[in-house]
């Protein structure tokens, strides 16, 4: 643990392939034999915390169950939950220092609980699906990270329904309510 608090420190201060895995060692205090033991370099261990954060964000997810169009807003609304309880984490592996696969994985995530309500309920075709999927899971994904740079200024509850405002009403359905 103190090895990846150490890792995601250095990560906030500057770019991945910047930091060393001695400087890694030495700010956990901690061998590098010892590093060696668990990863294979530095960029290993970016991959194991992203993975643990996905499938921790998928075990979160999947205690509910959205199978319905209007529970699309509340599936939103715990993603957000979700990001704000691990707002230090996320927002670290979203920064350009990270340089990583997270935010792929974040949207592969997304378009699983998201698109598919979306897209059944519209029977939209296959191809047009895979571009509004595109087209939403990014904005959204880019919206999640512009609330949490700005203190997560607004609940949970009020980012899910401004997102999925946008995403039912489009940007002229919505006048005033963003």
């Amino acid at each position: 643990m103190v090895l990846k608090d150490s890792f995601m420190r250095l990560l906030k201060e500057k770019q991945i392939s910047a930091i060393t895995v001695k400087e890694l060692c030495e700010l956990a205090d901690i061998n590098r034999s010892t590093f060696y033991t668990h990863y294979s370099d530095h960029y290993d261990l970016l991959t194991q915390i992203e993975d643990e954060l996905i499938e921790d964000m998928n075990m979160y997810l999947s205690a509910y169950n959205f199978e319905k169009e209007k529970e699309t807003l509340q599936m939103t609304e715990k993603l957000l939950e979700y990001l704000a309880t691990r707002k230090e984490e996320c927002q670290t592996l979203l920064n350009k220092n990270a340089d990583s696969s997270f935010q792929e994985k974040v949207k592969a995530v997304a378009h699983r609980y998201i698109m598919k309500n979306l897209i059944e309920a519209n029977h939209l075709d296959k191809s047009l699906s895979e571009y509004l999927s595109a087209f939403i899971v990014s904005g959204s994904i880019q919206m999640m990270k512009l609330w949490m740079e700005k203190g997560m200024e607004k609940s949970p509850k009020e980012m899910a329904e401004v997102i999925i405002n946008l995403i039912n009403k489009g940007v002229y359905g919505m006048s005033g309510d963003i």
